[in-house]
């Protein structure tokens, strides 16, 4: 366990290095890129509620993908994380402007408040039919190397209790994300599809 934590550490300094490396420019071409292909993929078009994360610096935008899930009248989830555990919901939003009077959080995205209890969470409303994931790496096999806090596992192991159980999980990724093998334990759950630009 010890060796699979460190060597979990190792990589995460490694893909941090090389996220670090990428230009504000080219983030936003491989962003655009993957944007229009998830916005033609069969899952994505079929999908009527779809769980979405608000990205980082670091990850890819999903601004685009927002906008057009709004436009086709989709039911767009984001998540609220709960500080100081692995617990994070996925509650409903009903407007780029709903989204942009979101208060920051202090990874400066935007998320409900802790108190917010008027909106749908996915979970209590009918389940999750995607689930666009992100992550500092993944591997072609579905392995998925998140922050260390366990959030989307945790969420996805919820899911996997429901009527409707687990969404479709599609990771969105930079080519620089990409990893020969992710270290994996039985706590991690595979994703379905990684989406990348392809050379």
């Amino acid at each position: 366990m010890a060796v699979l934590r460190a060597s979990k550490q190792a990589l995460r300094k490694e893909l941090k290095r090389r996220l670090a490396a990428l230009s504000a420019e080219e983030k936003q071409r491989q962003s655009l890129v993957l944007s229009r292909k998830l916005l033609k993929h069969p899952k994505y078009v079929s999908s009527q509620r779809i769980a979405v994360f608000l990205s980082m610096d670091d990850e890819v935008s999903t601004e685009e993908i927002i906008r057009d899930m709004f436009k086709r009248g989709k039911n767009c989830f984001i998540p609220r994380y709960l500080s100081n555990s692995s617990h994070m919901d996925m509650l409903e939003i009903n407007s780029l402007q709903d989204l942009e009077k979101l208060p920051l959080t202090s990874w400066n995205i935007r998320q409900p408040s802790d108190d917010c209890s008027n909106r749908k969470e996915a979970l209590t409303s009918g389940g999750l039919d995607l689930m666009l994931m992100p992550g500092l790496g993944f591997d072609l096999s579905g392995g998925r190397l998140g922050r260390g806090k366990g959030f989307y596992d945790t969420y996805l192991r919820r899911c996997s209790e429901h009527p409707k159980g687990k969404p479709y999980t599609i990771a969105l990724a930079f080519k620089e994300q990409l990893c020969e093998k992710v270290p994996v334990d039985s706590t991690d759950v595979f994703i379905d599809e990684v989406l990348y630009e392809e050379q």
